[in-house]
């Protein structure tokens, strides 16, 4: 893992234990935005019934603030309860347009066992910025968000 992301890693793992889980996701988005430059928005959407609703974000203002499971990248991950990587979001007919300086995405859903229970969402203005590292350490992040749900 690049020594970035360990050190992203790392400020998130220490975040205080007794925090409550707004603030934590309040505080994830605003550490990987301001530690990763490639990090153009971050995003953390919760899962309620079958609707996915935005929560924390750091980044320009999303018209998507409610994305129903199946519709676009962000439905998808949570659908198929997987990570999304994109690397064109203009060759991907489930990406819904947020921004015209969008090229590319990653989704990874956040989940304990088999339970959904919502999505960290970024997006790059680089294209195919989004790589195995990347995936590794959202991943990571999602596991510590977990295990306030």
């Amino acid at each position: 893992m690049k020594k970035n992301y360990y050190e992203v890693l790392k400020k998130i793992e220490t975040i205080g234990p007794n925090i409550e889980k707004t603030e934590l996701l309040k505080k994830t988005v605003e550490i990987l935005k301001e530690n990763i430059h490639h990090y153009n928005w971050v995003g953390i959407y919760l899962l309620e019934k079958n609707v996915l609703v935005l929560g924390p974000y750091a980044g320009k203002p999303s018209p998507h603030t409610r994305i129903e499971l199946n519709k676009g990248i962000c439905g998808a991950a949570a659908s198929q309860k997987e990570t999304i990587i994109v690397s064109d979001v203009k060759a991907d007919p489930r990406y819904l347009a947020c921004s015209l300086e969008t090229k590319s995405e990653i989704v990874v859903p956040i989940m304990r066992g088999k339970k959904v229970f919502g999505e960290i969402d970024i997006d790059s203005d680089k294209p195919d910025a989004f790589g195995t590292e990347d995936q590794h350490l959202l991943e990571k992040i999602t596991e510590i968000l977990a295990k306030k749900f």
